[in-house]
């Protein structure tokens, strides 16, 4: 009877652990999906890119089409 009430406890000690860790990750999981969309907008993009001296084309990118050379 007294094992029982031992393995429960160590039991019950095990599910709380698991429990603080499984918030812990889903925190940082979070702060990381945050810190990604951040990086993925193009506000963001474009000031990094000004600092290495790379702008935005005022020109909108043309198509190049290649016609087949048959002979």
């Amino acid at each position: 009877m007294i094992a029982s009430a031992h393995s429960a406890d160590k039991k019950v000690f095990e599910i709380s652990r698991m429990s603080n860790e499984v918030k812990e990750l889903h925190s940082a999981f979070v702060d990381k999906r945050g810190r990604l969309m951040r990086l993925k907008k193009e506000s963001y993009i474009e000031s990094e890119m000004k600092k290495k001296g790379i702008e935005i084309s005022l020109n909108p990118p043309i198509k190049i089409k290649v016609k087949s050379q048959e002979q």
